[in-house]
C-alpha cells in the first residue's frame, strides 16, 4: 500500500495477509486487566496476536515514540507472552520494525 494511509488500513492488509500465508492469528482480541486481584472494566486491545505467543501492534506514524514501545511491552505483559512485533508502516522510506522479547 506504501506510505500515508491510516493504521485501519494496514491492519485490514495485515490481516489478508496472514490469512493468504496461513499464519494463525486473532485480530483485535481484548486482554483483561486486574489490579490487586480485582478485573478491570477497562482492558488492551492488540491488534493482532499470532501464533497465540506474538503480539502484533501496528501503527501508521513518522516515527516510533517511546509510548508505543510502552504499549507493546504493556499487552505483552496483560497477555502473558513473551516476543512481541511493532511495525511502523508511517516511517520514510519504509516499514520499520522493532522487536521485542521479555
Amino acid at each position: 500500500m506504501g506510505a500515508g494511509f491510516l493504521e485501519a488500513v494496514y491492519q485490514e492488509c495485515m490481516a489478508i495477509e496472514f490469512a493468504a500465508q496461513d499464519i494463525p492469528f486473532s485480530a483485535l482480541r481484548p486482554l483483561a486487566l486486574s489490579y490487586k486481584g480485582h478485573e478491570l472494566r477497562q482492558s488492551y486491545v492488540p491488534d493482532f496476536i499470532c501464533f497465540d505467543r506474538i503480539v502484533v501492534e501496528l501503527k501508521a506514524t513518522r516515527e516510533i515514540a517511546p509510548e508505543h514501545r510502552a504499549q507493546t511491552i504493556n499487552y505483552l505483559h496483560a497477555a502473558g507472552l513473551k516476543l512481541g512485533l511493532l511495525i511502523n508502516f508511517g516511517a520514510m522510506p519504509g516499514v520499520r520494525i522493532e522487536r521485542f522479547a521479555l
